[in-house]
């Protein structure tokens, strides 16, 4: 991996000593304690235990109501990849497991917004081979590589190495299948829209992706999502405008009546408590210091 150096310039300059925690299990107990301020997901259960005898590291629910999975590489031989992907399979066969550990966590509301189009394994690791940046490219599955390293005794550092999205899965939830009777899939939401928005739409997400290799872009249910290890932005689209949910700070922003406006109290789709309205090109144009504001700040 590149050298990554981290100095404290305050009086005397000196630098951090990287290193990895001395064991992984501490880790893993920093991760599940802080798992919504690290990756958006929250945490469910720590070994989580399947039919067969086997056992998750730990598993969430993201801010897009997704199963997520984390599995922590412990040497440079663990195949960490193929158990992740392993437990993502039996996952997608014991979807009523999965609901009863959310209804008991977080309620019965929790599981009937449960997100199946998009289950995800998180790998972490103090490093990783070529071997496995490459063999993720192959996989019709979202697996993310997550690199951490350590300085001192309080910093600690995620780097987001590589990342495969998959294309959406079908969504057998009883519960989804009511929602979709009356709420169109954001597929669908485009694919109504107006020819001006969806040029707009593709303005947007070139714009997007074009702001970092770290950006990804989603579909799912309801909306659609620009990510890096959470979300920076996720979109909404209507027949004559695009509706916007930025993650950045409401009172950092100077709202504009018919444009933008702060939704922290106001339930809506996907995620983030600033809400940009779009209808046009010069709206986009407008729109784009807050979206740098979002990658930036995320």
């Amino acid at each position: 991996m590149a050298d990554i150096k981290l100095f404290n310039i305050k009086g005397n300059v000196s630098e951090y000593q990287s290193g990895t925690v001395n064991l992984e299990k501490e880790l893993q107990t920093v991760i599940e304690e802080n798992m919504s301020a690290f990756f958006g997901v929250t945490f469910l259960a720590s070994e989580f235990s399947t039919t067969d005898g086997g056992r998750m590291d730990s598993i969430g629910i993201d801010e897009n109501h997704c199963p997520v999975i984390f599995e922590y590489k412990r040497s440079i031989k663990d195949n960490v990849i193929n158990q992740g992907l392993f437990y993502l399979n039996w996952l997608l066969d014991h979807k009523d497991s999965f609901k009863v550990l959310v209804i008991e966590k977080l309620g019965l509301n929790a599981s009937n917004v449960i997100d199946w189009t998009m289950p995800r394994v998180i790998c972490v690791a103090n490093d990783f081979t070529k071997y496995d940046e490459s063999a993720i490219k192959q996989m019709n599955r979202n697996i993310s590589l997550i690199r951490y390293r350590k300085f001192g005794d309080d910093l600690l550092m995620f780097e987001h190495i590589n990342e495969n999205i998959a294309s959406a899965l079908p969504d057998d939830n009883s519960s989804a299948k009511a929602q979709r009777q009356t709420d169109k899939t954001f597929d669908e939401q485009i694919g109504s829209a107006d020819k001006s928005i969806k040029v707009v739409y593709q303005d947007l997400a070139n714009y997007m992706l074009s702001l970092g290799d770290d950006i990804s872009e989603t579909h799912l249910k309801l909306y659609a999502a620009f990510k890096k290890i959470k979300n920076i932005i996720t979109v909404v689209a209507q027949k004559r405008v695009l509706i916007l949910h930025l993650s950045i700070k409401p009172d950092t922003v100077a709202f504009e009546e018919g444009f933008s406006r702060d939704v922290s109290d106001i339930g809506h789709w996907g995620t983030g408590k600033v809400e940009i309205r779009i209808k046009n090109k010069a709206d986009f144009e407008k729109a784009k210091p807050l979206l740098d504001r979002a990658y930036n700040e995320n």
